[in-house]
């Protein structure tokens, strides 16, 4: 329960025994989670001279149901996803993708040409280019000789 700190002292190692008693709650819940929720959706965001991309999870969304603002350096991802009906007989046995409405903001490093930002969505993902603005990207100076 205690590891090696570097200098030479020993300290408990309160992730571990975070996890560690996490499991043990869940063996005695029977699989109940005590996880934080995450953000949603999940995004990948690159970054480059010419813009951003960002990638946004969203299964089970239908394309005309998510709502994109860019404004200026800000992204927002708006949207809702509808509980699946378990037909006429049958009850939730287990449910653990989650439902409602959802919204996620973020802030770029820089500005984004909002006229020529464009979005696809393939197989539950929704691809965003955010292309920056000519005036915006950086340029190289060179240096005159004196």
């Amino acid at each position: 329960m205690l590891t090696d700190f570097a200098l030479g002292g020993r300290w408990p190692d309160l992730a571990r025994d975070m996890r560690r008693l996490q499991d043990e709650m869940n063996r005695a819940f029977g699989g109940f989670r005590l996880a934080v929720p995450a953000e949603y959706p999940p995004v990948n965001v690159w970054v480059g001279a010419d813009g951003a991309i960002i990638t946004a999870e969203i299964p089970g969304v239908a394309p005309d149901q998510i709502d994109i603002t860019v404004h200026q350096d800000t992204m927002t991802l708006r949207g809702k996803r509808e509980p699946a009906a378990p037909g006429k007989d049958g009850t939730v046995h287990r449910e653990e993708r989650a439902t409602g409405s959802f919204a996620r903001t973020l802030v770029l490093p820089f500005r984004v040409d909002s006229e020529k930002a464009s979005a696809r969505f393939e197989r539950g993902v929704l691809i965003l280019e955010l292309p920056r603005p000519p005036a915006d990207k950086p340029r190289q100076i060179k240096i005159n000789p004196a």
